[in-house]
């Protein structure tokens, strides 16, 4: 009754909160469950059910996305505006820097190694210490400049949500881990980017950026750039 008085609001932009929601509730429900499922399954069996489970309803995400992406009322358009495409790219890239820090070992990832908790204070830590969630900000913004519709808009505040509730979440599963010695991580770290630099609690040391991850993320990014319309073509065959 409500999308038939306003034919703008698609059942796209509920399917897509509903999908939101499941992927929180697998991966947060997945993060809590974790010291439990490894003291019963061990680390590495975990990791692979973690990723078993939330792999897919990302790849879920990603293409119903994708091809809801122009769903619903178009707020503004800014595409033809002058530098906004190179704005959009730029912010992208910055934001994959943070959603994927070389803080992460990718061989405890593929449970190659085996998989442990880390308390780290170094590299893109000293400017936020939740990156993922400034980088899922930061990507949000740039895409719902670019779409300018009310789905993507949707999309995002669900995103951003998601992530501040894992601020809170990631602080409360390491404090209960590490105790004190997360609590001194956390006064010498902010959740604001850069303000622990601005108030003089930590300093940047560029030579931790100097790492193998790092180099990986810019090479996807520039691959992500060349196959961007070949992801587009692909996910629109799937018909979701």
């Amino acid at each position: 009754m409500y999308t038939m008085l306003n034919p703008w609001l698609t059942p796209s932009h509920f399917v897509m909160l509903g999908l939101q929601l499941a992927f929180a509730l697998a991966h947060s429900g997945g993060a809590a469950l974790r010291p439990w499922a490894e003291k019963y399954i061990g680390p590495r069996l975990y990791r692979i059910v973690f990723a078993l489970v939330s792999l897919p309803l990302a790849v879920i995400l990603i293409v119903y996305f994708f091809n809801h992406r122009y769903d619903g009322l178009q707020l503004w358009q800014v595409q033809d505006v002058p530098g906004v495409e190179a704005l959009v790219w730029v912010l992208s890239a910055i934001s994959f820097l943070f959603l994927y820090p070389a803080t992460f070992n990718l061989l405890e990832i593929a449970a190659i190694q085996k998989p442990q908790v880390h308390l780290y204070e170094t590299g893109i830590i000293r400017i936020t210490r939740h990156p993922q969630m400034v980088g899922q900000i930061i990507w949000c913004v740039a895409h719902t400049l670019w779409l300018g519709t009310s789905f993507t808009l949707v999309t995002s505040i669900g995103l951003v949500l998601h992530h501040l509730f894992g601020v809170w979440h990631g602080d409360r599963r390491l404090s209960y881990r590490y105790g004190e010695a997360f609590e001194i991580v956390k006064q010498r770290t902010s959740i604001i980017p850069f303000r622990a630099i601005i108030d003089g609690r930590q300093s940047i040391k560029w030579q931790e950026f100097i790492r193998p991850a790092y180099l990986g993320v810019a090479i996807f990014v520039a691959l992500l750039w060349w196959s961007h319309p070949l992801l587009l073509m692909a996910t629109s065959r799937i018909r979701w």
